[in-house]
């Protein structure tokens, strides 16, 4: 049984930015909470080179922002089951902590495109544009659903704020399974 989400929100400060990170295979959108955690907003996306260069633009970034902890997203299938991208992801974040010291979690992150797509095309945003804003949004999505502090006000989007199932997985360098 993987490791609680507590013990993610345990390694953190009380007070601290998370830094969001939806992986794709052309680019990585990033997006930044507030310092209580309580809003997300989109920050920018990396374009995916290699993994050192990736990681050395997206730790940089966690330096700047002075980020506490990592959330990426974990692109489950529909049934809940995992699939060839969520086997990227893991390697990405298994070959991503030996690099730092930032807690790192994952959530899941099923429909967190479709949702941003769906918006984008309702405040009928252009083609381009949507391409140009998905990644950071859905990023941004990510982060949003990721439970707040303890003692912070309701939970957004409907989740609850303790997470059930497989909504998450902490990561501690091993393969959780």
């Amino acid at each position: 049984m993987p490791p609680s989400h507590d013990d993610f929100a345990a390694r953190l400060p009380r007070v601290g930015r998370l830094i969001g990170l939806d992986l794709g295979t052309k680019t990585i959108g990033l997006a930044l909470s507030d310092l209580g955690r309580g809003i997300a907003s989109p920050l920018e996306t990396i374009k995916r080179k290699k993994f050192g260069v990736d990681a050395a633009a997206l730790l940089e970034i966690c330096k700047k922002h002075e980020v506490c902890g990592m959330v990426i997203g974990l692109p489950l299938n529909m049934d809940g089951s995992e699939g060839p991208r969520v086997q990227a992801t893991r390697a990405f974040a298994r070959n991503l902590l030996p690099l730092t010291d930032l807690p790192l979690t994952a959530w899941d992150e099923r429909l967190s495109t479709a949702a941003v797509t769906r918006t984008l095309i309702d405040a009928d945003r252009s083609r381009a544009r949507r391409a140009e804003l998905v990644d950071k949004m859905a990023a941004a999505y990510i982060l949003q659903g990721v439970p707040r502090p303890a003692g912070a006000d309701a939970p957004r989007r409907g989740r609850t704020s303790r997470p059930t199932g497989d909504r998450y997985t902490v990561y501690d360098g091993d393969d959780p399974q």
